[in-house]
């Protein structure tokens, strides 16, 4: 089983290569560039240094989201384009649960944190019972708050990752109650290879999808989307007087 994975819901682009549970390559970049920039020319280098025909792949996994909008968009229309022209299914994996795989084998809980801005994170809290990952909240975005009360009602170590950490490691600090721990550099981000871990476990239980019926989780609405519902919200809203206003554009 070779399985081609994709990550691009945040700041980080990443694509890896599993065959059969050996990791042939990874290339993760953290920089400044946008993933129309990055992902394409990554995957090519990839292709070339282990010389990797893509049809001899036998799925294509992606982070579905929730994450960056722009990001999600594009990984998602990379890996549609490349099931439709490989003519291969696709793995749809949540971006907070494979960033929890990251932490194969700790024995606390794992919560990773993702800035969602306007004061929340993605966020979920797992652990791993006989080398499986458990979901104890799924995925879903909240306030940090909101976050630290459930893991303090837990009553058990945790370990933190993800690009929300440095924005809310000062309430972390101040409202944790039970111990806690930041997950080290190279484990503490998006990477391609743990979509892959977890799209192994997928495609045993079936859990695969065409290109054509793929569509990202955003969990939220755009900002653009937000501010037309809040644009539109305002203009049926009561002018003075009780009149209620025409403008309906």
């Amino acid at each position: 089983m070779k399985i081609l994975a994709l990550d691009s819901s945040g700041l980080v682009a990443s694509v890896a290569v599993v065959a059969d549970d050996v990791l042939l390559a990874e290339y993760t970049v953290n920089y400044k560039k946008t993933h129309s920039q990055t992902l394409l020319p990554m995957l090519n280098e990839v292709a070339r240094m282990i010389e990797l025909d893509l049809h001899s792949i036998d799925a294509i996994a992606v982070a579905a989201g929730p994450g960056s909008f722009t990001g999600l968009r594009i990984g998602s229309a990379t890996a549609k384009g490349l099931g439709f022209a490989l003519e291969k299914p696709l793995v749809h994996i949540p971006t907070v649960d494979a960033l929890a795989c990251n932490l194969y084998g700790y024995d606390g809980y794992i919560c990773p944190l993702m800035d969602a801005r306007r004061n929340q994170v993605y966020t979920g809290i797992y652990c791993f019972e006989n080398g499986c990952l458990r979901t104890l909240e799924a995925q879903s975005p909240m306030a940090v708050e909101e976050i630290i009360g459930k893991l303090n009602a837990l009553g058990k170590k945790v370990v933190f990752l993800g690009d929300g950490v440095p924005v809310y490691q000062e309430l972390l600090e101040k409202w944790m109650e039970v111990p806690f721990a930041y997950a080290p550099a190279h484990m503490n981000r998006q990477r391609a290879a743990s979509v892959a871990f977890l799209a192994s476990r997928y495609i045993k239980e079936g859990k695969t999808e065409s290109a054509a019926d793929h569509v990202p989780d955003y969990l939220r609405m755009s900002q653009a989307e937000r501010e037309r519902a809040e644009a539109q919200k305002r203009s049926a809203e009561p002018e003075k007087g009780g009149i209620i206003s025409d403008d309906r554009s």
